[in-house]
């Protein structure tokens, strides 16, 4: 019986069967494995992703500028290379950990509500609202230059969003009509974002946005690192909390709602978060695409369909599957490098046909 019966079943019969008494606490303990296995090779492999590059550094040279910046020891790096790993590549390699995470759970939750298997962030027209806000600000000037590209982008996810859900509203509010809105919504914003680099971008300007269109974690500092971080903690613990509510969607809106749940607000909420979260990380790192859709698929088959398991697998799959991921769109074509969204789409799209092709299976 998976998670998604158990919280549907009767619970009149609460008395573990004869043999089974231990499973409960070795599921648990497989969990905590699980877990803390993720997190070690999380740790790693940021660890060995910042040694990578031009500049000579090893994982003891990692692990002391960190351990001075806390405060824990002595910096005995020169300030030329303490630099390069604490400005430079800490950052960008943390921020890429942060938005394979938060890709990956909005995934996850949106697989869940639209009980489609190939929904991802982007389904909602978020990141081509953001696209179009940051373009907005950088070749239009908007804002006068108050208003930052990573404001312009978060603004214009935020009104994208807002389309999405008025429009579903208006014609229903099903899950389908969702999907079909957030549709619409891409279509116009990625129209509206070529209309205005065609028309008044200089060379520049288009190779400039082009490329933050495509995914890139070059510049990034540590505010992004902090504000994305944050974002993404408050989205996961939403999550989770309504852990049980996803794992009850599983069969359906009508027997969701007579396991007691308020469907309506409970996908208005957490569309919400998927959809805050998502601007945020797009805001600072552009249109990463694939990672939402990918990695829940590969989380599941590690941790099974229940969501307070699966949420927090997915999360440090995405991390360490985005982490790499940088570091090769960084460093195989040095010095010129390749937009991340590129290498996640090239890895992507046979996921992403192989999914397809089981769901094709399935029915």
């Amino acid at each position: 019986m998976t998670d998604t019966e158990r919280t549907a079943a009767p619970r009149e019969h609460t008395a573990p069967a004869a043999g089974t008494r231990g499973r409960p606490r070795l599921r648990g303990l497989g969990g905590g494995l699980l877990w803390a296995g993720g997190l070690l090779l999380l740790a790693l492999s940021v660890a060995v992703a910042v040694t990578i590059g031009p500049a000579r550094i090893s994982v003891v040279d990692v692990w002391s500028a960190v351990a001075s910046h806390l405060g824990i020891g002595e910096a005995r790096l020169s300030p030329i290379r303490d630099g390069i790993i604490w400005n430079l590549r800490m950052p960008r390699t943390l921020l890429a950990a942060v938005c394979g995470a938060g890709l990956a759970v909005c995934g996850t939750v949106m697989q869940s509500l639209l009980r489609n298997p190939l929904a991802d962030p982007f389904v909602l027209g978020v990141s081509s609202g953001a696209s179009t806000g940051a373009v907005l600000v950088v070749v239009l000037g908007v804002g006068g230059g108050a208003i930052s590209l990573p404001a312009g982008a978060f603004i214009g996810a935020l009104c994208s969003f807002a389309l999405v859900m008025l429009l579903s509203h208006t014609l229903g509010g099903s899950t389908d009509r969702v999907v079909l809105s957030g549709v619409a919504a891409m279509q116009l914003f990625s129209a509206l974002t070529s209309f205005v680099v065609m028309t008044a971008a200089d060379a520049e300007q288009t190779r400039g946005v082009l490329f933050w269109l495509l995914g890139s974690l070059g510049g990034v500092g540590w505010t992004d690192v902090w504000l994305c971080s944050a974002v993404l903690a408050v989205a996961l613990l939403v999550c989770l909390g309504h852990a049980r509510t996803l794992d009850a969607f599983a069969f359906g809106q009508e027997a969701a709602a007579a396991l007691g749940v308020h469907v309506g607000r409970t996908r208005t909420v957490l569309l919400c978060t998927t959809a805050l979260l998502t601007a945020a990380l797009v805001s600072s790192a552009g249109a990463i695409g694939f990672v939402g859709l990918v990695l829940p698929h590969a989380a599941r088959a590690l941790a099974g369909s229940g969501h307070r398991r699966l949420l927090p697998v997915t999360a440090l799959a995405g991390a360490v599957f985005l982490v790499w991921v940088d570091t090769l769109a960084r460093t195989v074509l040095d010095p010129q490098e390749v937009p991340v969204g590129v290498v996640t789409a090239l890895i992507g799209v046979p996921a992403f046909v192989l999914v397809l092709y089981r769901t094709r299976r399935a029915t």
